[in-house]
This record gives structure tokens, sequence and C-alpha cells, in this order.
């Protein structure tokens, strides 16, 4: 078994993937009504990059939704 810090690096893990799919949520929300053309798709490819990168991970996907 992992362990105790197994256990709580995927608790981390997860945590970070769930709150950052909420934050590229909420800034496609708020992006939308404000009328700037950027949004950032939820899916397979997202989700492992916010969870690894955290908050950073969010501002490099809209980072290349922007510049890409």
């Amino acid at each position: 078994m992992l362990g105790k810090r197994g256990n709580e690096w995927g608790i981390n893990l997860i945590l970070r993937a769930v709150l950052g799919v909420l934050v590229i949520h909420f800034m496609n929300v708020f992006f939308t009504k404000n009328g700037y053309p950027v949004l950032v798709g939820i899916n397979l490819y997202t989700i492992p990059v916010v969870a690894c990168l955290g908050l950073p991970g969010v501002g490099l996907l809209y980072g290349l939704s922007i510049f890409w």
C-alpha cells in the first residue's frame, strides 16, 4: 500500500482536480457573460493538467487558449 503519505498525496491530487474544474467552470461563465471569447473546455486533457499543476495550470490553460 501507499501508506499515509500516499493517501494524502492522492487526496490532494483529487481535491486540486475538483477545485480546478470548478475554477475553470466559473471563469468560463465570467468570461462568457463579459463578452470575452476565451473558453477552456473541461475534458480528459485539462483535468490532469489542473490536478498536477493547480492554479498555475489553470493560468497555463487560459494562456494557451488566448495565444494558441
